[in-house]
């Protein structure tokens, strides 16, 4: 069945400014890192995708490795948008990454100029595009010059392959010598892509989040569920075929008595907030519009609609932040932190 937008897209959600840039953002965004690969049911991602758009998400996300295989979610998402999204190409943000191994030898991986030039050429053919709105450098080389990856951003937006690009996973010192360089080659650097959710706060004690807002850089958080953790799935027993049970991102080890004991208390406090915990995380993120746009992944429509829910509770009291800072604080569940930036 063809698909046509729903007239109502722009109804409901909001959009903030991306920093001190002219673009707006939804305050949800899509990320196809997970589900959107070659042994997930194309039609349920396709689905995904088409209600993601009806309900005003217009940012999608990808990176060159998504899969499996590597390319998969970028040349899945060149499919949909030739068969659903065709006419509503300048309606979306698509953006993708570049900095983690994609083809072997000594050419597929990290931040040098032929990698990430290389890549970005690659990923355009697979969605289809003569552009991306954002390209990433989606990790710090520490055996790169800095000047030679931030100087092949400058060059990709020179090409018109790019309209903006970005960081991601930089800590705050990295970033703030990148952004240098990027505003004296002339392409400011748009917005900052960490890791971010109540189980995991690198970038609060990094002082991440205070550069951004000094620099005038836009964030948006991913894995604000810490990777299903925070979500129903876990409160009462690891569920067969899940995340923990393969190996994938979770460990069984992060699922001990005391983490499931402090996730059942944050599941308490969402419940008393009307809100499911997946929902609570999310809002979490975006309190406060410290973070510009939160990224979700979503393997049905359902868990698109349950994170979408978060837009009707943003505002936490003090008293409801400090309950869930005594539970997610505990010692903490860091699954994911800067990559390499010594």
């Amino acid at each position: 069945m063809s698909y046509s937008a729903s007239t109502t897209r722009y109804d409901s959600m909001p959009y903030s400014y991306c920093g001190h840039s002219g673009l707006k953002l939804p305050k949800i965004s899509l990320g196809l890192w997970h589900n959107f690969g070659r042994d997930f049911n194309e039609q349920i991602s396709r689905d995904v995708c088409r209600k993601a758009f009806d309900l005003g998400i217009t940012h999608f996300d990808l990176a060159n490795n998504y899969g499996p295989p590597p390319g998969a979610a970028e040349s899945f998402l060149g499919r949909i948008l030739k068969d659903d999204f065709a006419s509503y190409r300048d309606e979306m943000v698509i953006s993708t990454k570049a900095g983690y191994l994609m083809w072997p030898g000594p050419y597929g991986d990290w931040g040098s100029r032929k990698y990430l030039i290389s890549s970005l050429d690659q990923s355009l053919k697979r969605m289809g595009l003569e552009y991306v709105d954002i390209f990433y450098s989606h990790r710090f080389d520490p055996r790169t010059p800095l000047e030679e990856t931030m100087g092949a951003l400058d060059t990709i937006v020179r090409q018109g392959k790019a309209l903006y690009v970005g960081l991601s996973s930089y800590n705050s010192k990295r970033t703030k010598e990148a952004v240098a360089i990027l505003k004296n080659l002339g392409t400011p650097c748009l917005i900052h892509q960490p890791s971010y959710s109540m189980l995991n706060r690198w970038i609060e004690d990094d002082g991440l989040l205070d550069t951004l807002a000094e620099l005038g850089i836009g964030s948006i958080a991913f894995s604000p569920l810490a990777q299903g953790l925070l979500t129903n799935k876990y409160v009462e027993q690891i569920p067969a075929g899940s995340r923990a049970t393969q190996g994938k991102t979770i460990r069984e080890g992060h699922l001990s008595e005391e983490n499931i004991r402090r996730i059942k208390g944050l599941n308490e406090i969402a419940q008393k907030r009307g809100q499911s915990l997946a929902q609570m995380a999310i809002s979490w993120v975006l309190r406060a519009d410290r973070v510009t746009t939160a990224l979700i992944g979503a393997s049905s429509v359902a868990q698109l609609e349950d994170s979408y829910g978060a837009l009707q509770n943003l505002a936490f009291s003090a008293e409801e932040l400090k309950d869930i800072d005594n539970y997610a604080q505990e010692g903490g569940i860091n699954l994911w932190a800067a990559s390499s930036n010594s």
